[in-house]
């Protein structure tokens, strides 16, 4: 497992995350199976969300329910949480109050003093940056927090934040994977004025990222598009999966494997967000975590994934 340094703090992550907002209705036993087979395979990192599991953080509680994790055990992993999606209505909540209410209790369902990273989850166009700001510094001074950052936000609304936040913003997590991945897309095709792809939707937000120190998160790697079916085998992708299935016996790994490695391939040095609960694809995704693909192959599948290269 590849890992590098979190930049802005002095965390160890690895390359591959494990996702765990499907977790509310396993029992223990299949919980901590999941999390057993990510520790072997290296992940460490623990990707969650207040609002995961139908009923606010659910998914935390039956996470810190199964695993019953000792002081020394729960300092051997990364504990990520996310906040500011409000389900009744729906609408979003960046405010002093609400940030404060969220993270403790994320804290109280975790069975922990601290969340190692706290991303905003969703933008909020009423967001007012010196109470994020308020709500951050208290949270840090706390020790309830190590690090902050962001999720599904663009370079002006992070540049919104950083203009009152004094901690650096060390994460985004954005959504991405080999056939959805205008953030990448969009840089190749740059001014061809008749092609979609050449439309900017996030104005250059990998870029930015990599400019700033912000490590991209990708969430739904293996989504063909927005939570309509994994493209991995599936028809609508033949020339797709005919190159990633040669990839796959050529590298001796899975084919999962190699859609994770088309992401940390990548210099931006990103990490992949896994969602699924089945160990298997755990351990067969984290073999995508340090695969050398060439430049030719990455490019390859992204030209059989429907993109342009000019």
């Amino acid at each position: 497992m590849k890992t590098f340094t979190l930049p802005g703090t002095s965390i160890t992550a690895p390359n591959v995350v494990a996702g765990m907002m499907r977790i509310a209705d396993k029992p223990d036993d299949e919980i901590r199976t999941l999390v057993r087979t990510a520790r072997d395979a290296g992940i460490d990192f623990f990707d969650h969300a207040d609002i995961y599991g139908g009923t606010l953080h659910r998914c935390e509680e039956r996470f810190a329910e199964a695993l019953a994790l000792t002081p020394s055990e729960r300092d051997e992993i990364t504990i990520q949480t996310k906040c500011g999606i409000v389900p009744d209505g729906p609408y979003f909540d960046f405010s002093y109050e609400h940030i404060l209410e969220s993270v403790d209790a994320s804290l109280r369902a975790l069975r922990t003093d601290h969340v190692d990273v706290l991303l905003l989850h969703r933008p909020d166009a009423l967001v007012e940056p010196d109470e994020v700001a308020r709500a951050f510094d208290e949270l840090e001074a706390a020790g309830k927090v190590r690090a902050f950052g962001v999720s599904n936000h663009t370079p002006g609304q992070i540049e919104l934040l950083r203009r009152s936040v004094t901690q650096p913003i060390v994460a985004n997590q954005i959504q991405l994977s080999i056939t959805h991945a205008p953030s990448v897309a969009q840089g190749i095709a740059m001014n061809m004025g008749d092609l979609d792809q050449s439309i900017s939707r996030d104005n250059g937000i990998v870029d930015y990222c990599r400019l700033h120190d912000i490590t991209l998160q990708a969430w739904s790697p293996f989504q063909a598009r927005f939570f309509d079916g994994v493209f991995l085998g599936d028809d609508r992708y033949p020339e797709l999966n005919a190159v990633i299935d040669r990839l796959a016996a050529q590298y001796d790994v899975p084919p999962i494997a190699v859609a994770t490695a088309w992401i940390t391939r990548h210099p931006a040095q990103m990490q992949v967000v896994l969602g699924t609960t089945t160990p298997q694809r755990v351990a067969d995704a984290a073999l995508g975590s340090d695969l050398p693909l060439t430049r030719a192959e990455w490019y390859e599948l992204f030209r059989t994934a429907g993109h342009r290269v000019p």
